[in-house]
């Protein structure tokens, strides 16, 4: 069996939980089938049964555009470009708006089962009009399209199968199957090294809150810069933000920044996407990690923090309910949400119910380690990269064989 995996991310230019979950879904399966990834760049390796083909938008349909919508005509024109490469490709599998149209012209021209991995959902995340402009409509549009043509759709969660249904009410539930994220154990583990801390200005000999994603309304990162102020005054608080989505949104984090340090001054602020390795020695020295989405499919950010021991404060939302368990790994933090944009209705109780929860957990060295314990042996129990990666072939073989039969009776 042969499958064209299509994305944007692929390592080494990954700054989302989506290109994490390609890159090792993408490995773990070429330990059993042929994998041939599209991806977005000059990108091109075999590797066994590992194939990466990178691809460039085409400059003639972006020359002059404007900027707000210029991502989403590059990722049509990509779509148009990788699909004219597949040769001997038995299912074709997307990730994310990006690349879903590149499965449904392979579906309509090579006839072939289209699988589509949903890790957002447009109509869910109405803030993008901020990023993408009119582009938004050109986004939704495509995704819309694609979903409702795909053979078999991938929720990341339960939650996330609920918000397609809910989305896409044409979309038999039928064709929805759960496979979660994944976590490589053995790369995600607590570390003693603390160099990344150190090269950073992160005290290790003081506690302290971490934040690790981008600058995006959805990652929820200024709410949680809000509940700083609810917090005591010498916290440290080290913010890992970075890949902002307009320089509108930096500034406005920068400005709350630069008034939250009036009172608490320990706050660190690393402005970038860092390595995997200064990554996990961020998560395995953090008393305690914080994932305040507002929007979250999956969350795999809470995996990563959970594999290294580190105990999580995350927003009760979407997938996230479904990796961290209240009172055993971590605390949940409910809040009201708009149904439109997902915000809170309420931002200061969200800030201060946030800064409640950290604040019991950094103060309680004990449970935090139990929490640490607890977090470690979920991930090691429910997400490993083997068991999702065999889940996803089974699906290929199931829909191979539905359209082989169907073929065959349209034969007869």
């Amino acid at each position: 069996m042969r499958v064209g995996l299509f994305t944007r991310e692929y390592p080494p230019q990954v700054y989302g939980g989506a290109g994490v979950h390609v890159d090792y879904l993408s490995r773990e399966m070429a330990k059993d089938i042929e994998v041939e990834v599209h991806c977005w760049g000059s990108q091109y390796c075999d590797q066994g049964n590992l194939h990466v083909r990178g691809a460039e938008p085409w400059e003639e349909i972006t020359r002059g555009t404007k900027e707000k919508f210029k991502g989403p005509l590059e990722a049509f024109s990509l779509n148009l470009t990788q699909v004219k490469a597949l040769t001997g490709i038995d299912v074709v599998h997307t990730h994310t708006w990006y690349v879903c149209m590149a499965g449904f012209l392979a579906k309509k021209l090579y006839q072939v089962p289209f699988v589509l991995t949903t890790h957002s959902l447009e109509p869910l995340r109405a803030w993008k009009a901020e990023q993408l402009g009119t582009g938004y409509a050109l986004s939704s549009w495509m995704e819309r399209t694609a979903i409702l043509a795909a053979d078999a759709v991938i929720a990341v969660s339960r939650g996330t199968k609920a918000d397609i249904l809910r989305a896409y009410p044409d979309v038999d539930s039928e064709r929805i199957h759960v496979i979660y994220n994944g976590i490589d154990l053995a790369e995600y583990q607590k570390t003693s090294e603390t160099k990344a801390l150190r090269d950073y200005g992160v005290d290790p000999a003081v506690p302290y809150l971490l934040f690790v994603g981008r600058i995006t309304r959805q990652k929820g990162v200024s709410h949680l810069v809000d509940a700083i102020r609810y917090m005591p005054a010498q916290t440290q608080v080290v913010l890992c933000a970075g890949a902002p989505d307009t320089p509108e949104i930096a500034a406005e984090l920068r400005k709350k920044v630069d008034e939250a340090r009036r009172e608490h001054p320990r706050i660190v602020w690393i402005e970038k996407m860092v390595t995997k390795l200064e990554t996990i020695q961020l998560y395995s020295h953090a008393r305690v990690f914080c994932c305040p989405s507002v929007y979250e499919p999956f969350g795999i950010i809470n995996l990563e923090a959970m594999a290294c021991r580190a105990p999580v404060v995350a927003s009760a939302t979407g997938g996230i309910k479904e990796v961290v368990v209240d009172g055993e790994t971590g605390s949940l933090v409910p809040f009201d949400q708009d149904p439109v944009t997902s915000f809170p209705t309420n931002p200061e109780k969200f800030a201060r119910d946030l800064a409640a929860a950290v604040n019991h957990l950094m103060d309680n060295p004990e449970k935090c380690r139990r929490f640490g314990d607890a977090g470690r042996r979920r991930v090691e129990q429910t997400f490993s990269w083997t068991a999702i990666a065999r889940q996803t072939i089974r699906l290929y073989e199931q829909l191979i064989r539905q359209r082989t039969h169907a073929g065959a009776l349209s034969a007869d």
